[in-house]
């Protein structure tokens, strides 16, 4: 099949112009220390909503304590939330211990804080006592509405509860990032025992979460997937990628549940990259055009004997 010169200048076009949008795409997110999918995964809606939710982080076993349906008394769940905290602050000064190490006198003033956040959190849990006895009345409530079938075939249904989750989910947010500030302040008082030299030693060893490394890979993946298409390396196998990429984020949104957000702009790109991929000339300008004589599948790259543009 040949195409015309317009029709394989408007495909090389389209193929830079969406590489450039994940290129750049992917560069903001490295840029910014501060960037997270969390939004993005925190307000995933339809069938796959708890598979996003499920990488989300979490200060302590919220999820499995103070946020699990099953009328557990609230002062047994708040007492094993709390010890689920005080166990990732105990864990985290172990780790640091071992980066660096500690005299006796240091290590008890270590202790000592650990104690005082501890007690700090359950200061505040108490003073929570009645606003977590009405979420926990709510979490039950939610769990016998999300089970019922009118949720999963009665669009108003559904609609009321994505919204209840939302609200559910903004209020244990809140609560944990009080928990999480006094972790920060805790961890502040131990940097204050350190020399400069020991600081960057004691913060590497945390070590980064599991969200932190999945957006690093998905944010490089957008700067080679994006950088592969200006270019016009490996183009089907790259914009076969993008597509999946952008697939996951419209599956996040689906249109046929109710406040699911706009997702045009993704199925505008995701129509662009099938098209790259699947017409010969996806490639045409790019790197591949004088690479594909060393290409071992150059048949399906419009090498000799394969499809040419």
């Amino acid at each position: 099949m040949r195409s015309t010169l317009l029709a394989v200048a408007a495909l090389a076009f389209l193929r830079i112009v969406v590489g450039l949008h994940f290129f750049l795409e992917g560069l903001s997110h490295l840029r910014d220390p501060d960037w997270s999918s969390a939004g993005f995964r925190r307000a995933a809606v339809g069938p796959l909503a708890d598979w996003y939710r499920a990488g989300l982080p979490e200060t302590g076993a919220w999820s499995a304590t103070l946020g699990a349906p099953g009328g557990r008394p609230l002062a047994e769940a708040s007492e094993a939330w709390k010890a689920s905290v005080v166990a990732e602050w105990r864990n985290l000064l172990t780790a640091r211990l071992r980066a660096v190490p500690l005299d006796p006198a240091r290590l008890a003033d270590a202790e000592k804080r650990l104690d005082d956040a501890a007690a700090e959190l359950g200061g505040y849990l108490d003073g929570l006592s009645d606003d977590l006895a009405a979420y926990r009345l709510e979490i039950d409530r939610f769990a016998g509405m999300r089970g019922s079938p009118a949720a999963r075939e009665v669009p108003f249904a559904r609609e009321r509860v994505a919204k209840k989750q939302r609200e559910l989910g903004a209020q244990a947010s809140g609560w944990m990032r009080e928990a999480a500030a006094i972790g920060t302040r805790l961890v502040a008082g131990w940097d204050e025992q350190l020399s400069a030299a020991e600081r960057p030693r004691a913060a590497a060893a945390a070590g980064p979460s599991t969200l932190w490394k999945a957006d690093r890979f998905v944010s490089w993946s957008l700067v080679t997937i994006g950088a592969c298409l200006v270019l016009g390396v490996l183009v089907k196998f790259n914009a076969v990628g993008g597509a999946c990429f952008l697939a996951s984020v419209i599956a996040s949104q689906p249109f046929w549940v109710p406040g699911a957000q706009a997702t045009y702009d993704q199925w505008v790109e995701l129509a662009a990259l099938l098209a790259i991929a699947a017409l010969p000339a996806g490639g045409w300008s790019g790197l591949d055009y004088f690479l594909k004589s060393w290409c071992p599948t150059s048949r399906c790259c419009g090498g000799p004997g394969g499809t040419r543009a």
